[in-house]
């Protein structure tokens, strides 16, 4: 046991070391199933057709927005086995609610006053889906550990990706084959 917990904790984490990832910025996050297993539906014929846990993982991913008030949701995807969405942490007094004002100056988290990160916005929607999952009949749904990101550096790289999201479903029986995508 001991051994085991040694290998997590000497793991390399995929965050940039010297990012504060509750900076104000644009990132692109790709969530994956544990041993990447098509818990969210299927695509048939270059088209996507979510299950009850799909539905209901773009339900809470499209909602972050109403929990954490600084925080928008760009382009997004829910695929068969992972997720890819552009979480946009806005600075403070520039949320912008459904009315287009900022409905709650200086308000970070909806149920605190505290700093939000990247990674409390991730493992909040990932509690969310598991907890719902095992209440619904999805009892052997597991998360891939952590997630991968990417700090959007630029409008190109912007449009880049948003074009990646939009065509993944069309990609996905060329993609889902090569072992490099895999291992993101």
């Amino acid at each position: 046991m001991i051994m085991k917990n040694k290998i997590l904790h000497n793991r390399k984490s995929p965050r940039l070391i010297s990012w504060d990832y509750s900076n104000p910025y644009w990132y692109f996050v790709t969530i994956c199933t544990n041993n990447h297993i098509n818990y969210f539906g299927e695509i048939k014929n270059e088209k996507l057709f979510h299950n009850k846990l799909g539905l209901y993982a773009e339900e809470c991913l499209k909602n972050i927005p109403a929990h954490y008030k600084n925080v928008d949701v760009d382009y997004c995807v829910i695929m068969p086995n992972h997720i890819h969405a552009i979480i946009i942490i806005n600075p403070v007094g520039t949320c912008h609610g459904m009315s287009g004002k900022d409905d709650n100056p200086g308000l970070r988290h909806a149920s605190t006053l505290q700093n939000i990160s990247l990674g409390n916005i991730v493992g909040s929607f990932k509690s969310a889906v598991t907890k719902w999952a095992y209440l619904n009949g999805y009892k052997k749904f597991k998360w891939q550990r952590s997630f991968y990101d990417r700090v959007i550096r630029n409008e190109n790289e912007l449009f880049q990706i948003r074009k990646y999201i939009e065509l993944n479903p069309l990609a996905w029986d060329i993609e889902k084959n090569i072992s490099e995508n895999l291992e993101l």
